[in-house]
């Protein structure tokens, strides 16, 4: 049972980690896809924490596995859809995953 755990956190180790290198590259959207992954990675998480009495990492895990749940959630409601779709924002740091290419014109001197 313990080695089935601890395979259960190597994989959800994979999982988040792929899920955020692929948001991070662009090749995926932050949707559905990628909260399921946070999730299920969580869950893998919370029971490997739990074995090994890592508190912390389980509350953190807790934590991640309750925003991920809200956000499919609010998904699946399309709560997040039209609200992101009212108002873009690209924020500083965080991957354009838009596809769309932006314009800057130089200023012209008077």
């Amino acid at each position: 049972m313990e080695l089935m755990l601890e395979i259960a956190g190597w994989a959800g180790a994979v999982v988040i980690l792929s899920a955020f290198l692929a948001v991070s590259m662009g090749w995926l959207k932050a949707g559905k896809g990628f909260q399921a992954a946070n999730l299920l990675g969580a869950c893998a998480f919370i029971a490997n924490g739990a074995v090994h009495e890592a508190w912390p990492s389980v509350v953190t895990n807790v934590a991640w596995l309750l925003i991920s749940a809200t956000a499919l959630f609010r998904l699946r409601a399309g709560g997040l859809t039209r609200k992101a779709e009212a108002s873009p924002v690209q924020l500083p740091g965080v991957p354009d995953t838009t596809g769309q290419l932006a314009v800057v014109e130089p200023t012209r001197a008077a």
